[in-house]
């Protein structure tokens, strides 16, 4: 069944809202003790005192539950923003809230949509970060979700005169993210191996873990241990996924791998949605070279069976974009060779809001969204109907969104701070911002 059948017969005669990430999927950061259904709302805080009699309550809390009764009546919760933004484009846009509902079979989006909103539900999906260690400091991120950043703000001092900022990424280190030593025991953690042991490993199709960057995370290991000495008692179908910018060094790579090379249904997700330097200059800290052949790598030692690539669309990647697609392509027809599938997602930017697409002047925005419809007129029949999708749902988002969020400040205001953060970040990290991107430069300079 298509993507647009599915809504029109499986979703919209719930309600038109109804989403089941609410009920079986979530998105938790054990670090910082937050939550939310999938990666776009807001995260919100776990009740620490709730956890302490019911584990389950790091995903079924009071506001989720809250929101389960608006979808059951056709409401929209405020925090689902991005996927109402994508579907009152109107073109029959899909959003992602079809995705994340689509991958559960009838009988569950039946028990969700008819059962009692308190009701407490096991999940089927779960993205969980550990901590915020990682490696990289990339430019659209901030403190809150890698520690790279956070040192870069403490040593460096924070980046000042940014007005539309209202969540103040860049001007603290977010030592909330990290309330527990790496001494002290996190009760968030804990909750979770509680609610695995019991139910978790049994309800699960998938577990996706994230960070920071999981191979950093002495609980990735612990979990892996965990999954190589029990992994029977688990559902047998379960997949592993983990989220990696596949930046470490070659021996916990190689560890990496050793633990996962007998799981037959291992995902690897990774990131990328640009080119050589200007992926090297969003992404701080990345080797393009280095990325690029650790994900043949993984390819050719069969150790994913499938690998998919999470592009975060920023302002800057738009220039090189269509070239990394077609990298995308290239490891599509190494298939017939690995055995190894690939496919992506486009996934847009709105906060900080000031990186957005949307921050580019209406010529530069023409000018990438028509590259994207060359690159999509020319390799239609390599991709899957999600890439197709996405694809054309950025070029209709290029071409007729015009703020990146409810409430997000005048586009003179963001462009403002683009330059104003761009300046200080070429400054702290030996980086030009005019060499790299050379036709968003031009623009850059006059403002």
């Amino acid at each position: 069944m298509d993507d647009l059948t599915f809504k029109k017969q499986k979703l919209d005669p719930k309600s038109a809202s109804f989403c089941a990430a609410k009920w079986y999927n979530a998105t938790i950061w054990l670090g910082s003790g937050q939550t939310t259904s999938c990666h776009h709302p807001l995260p919100h805080a776990i009740d620490l005192e709730e956890i302490k009699t019911n584990p389950s309550a790091i995903h079924n809390t009071k506001q989720k539950k809250e929101q389960r009764k608006q979808m059951q009546s056709g409401q929209r919760p405020a925090g689902c923003e991005y996927c109402w933004k994508i579907e009152d484009i109107g073109r029959d846009a899909i959003s992602d809230r079809v995705y994340k509902s689509k991958i559960y079979t009838d009988t569950a989006l039946d028990e969700a949509y008819s059962s009692h909103y308190k009701t407490d539900f096991n999940l089927k999906t779960l993205e969980i970060a550990f901590d915020r260690t990682c490696n990289f400091a990339c430019s659209y991120c901030n403190p809150a979700f890698s520690t790279t950043w956070a040192n870069d703000i403490k040593y460096k001092g924070p980046y000042t005169g940014l007005q539309s900022d209202g969540r103040n990424h860049f001007t603290h280190a977010h030592d909330s993210a990290e309330p527990y030593k790496k001494d002290e025991t996190n009760p968030y953690v804990e909750a979770f191996y509680k609610w695995w042991e019991t139910d978790l490993h049994k309800s699960l199709d998938e577990l996706r873990i994230t960070g920071g960057e999981p191979m950093m995370s002495p609980n990735l290991w612990r979990l892996l241990d965990w999954i190589e000495t029990q992994g029977d008692k688990m559902n047998p179908n379960m997949r592993i996924a983990v989220n990696s910018n596949l930046g470490a060094k070659p021996d916990i790579i190689n560890r990496f791998k050793e633990k996962l090379k007998n799981f037959k249904n291992f995902h690897l997700y990774t990131s990328m949605e640009s080119t050589f330097e200007q992926a090297e200059y969003i992404r701080d800290g990345l080797n393009y070279t280095d990325w690029f052949i650790n994900v043949l790598n993984m390819m050719a030692d069969h150790i994913p069976s499938e690998i998919h690539n999470m592009a975060t669309i920023n302002a800057l990647c738009l220039e090189s974009l269509p070239e990394f697609l077609e990298r995308i392509v290239w490891f599509k027809s190494a298939k017939k060779t690995y055995d190894v599938s690939i496919n992506y997602t486009l996934n847009i930017l709105r906060f900080p809001s000031f990186q957005s697409p949307l921050v580019l002047p209406d010529d530069l925005r023409n000018k990438f969204k028509g590259n994207l419809e060359k690159f999509l007129s020319s390799n239609m029949k390599y991709l899957e109907e999600m890439e197709v999708n996405h694809t054309q749902r950025l070029i209709d988002y290029l071409d007729v969104v015009k703020t990146p969020h409810a409430g997000a400040a005048e586009q003179s205001k963001l462009q403002k701070d683009f330059k104003t953060f761009y300046s200080q970040y070429d400054k702290r990290s030996g980086k030009d911002f005019e060499k790299t991107f050379p036709i968003i430069g031009e623009w850059y300079r006059g403002i």
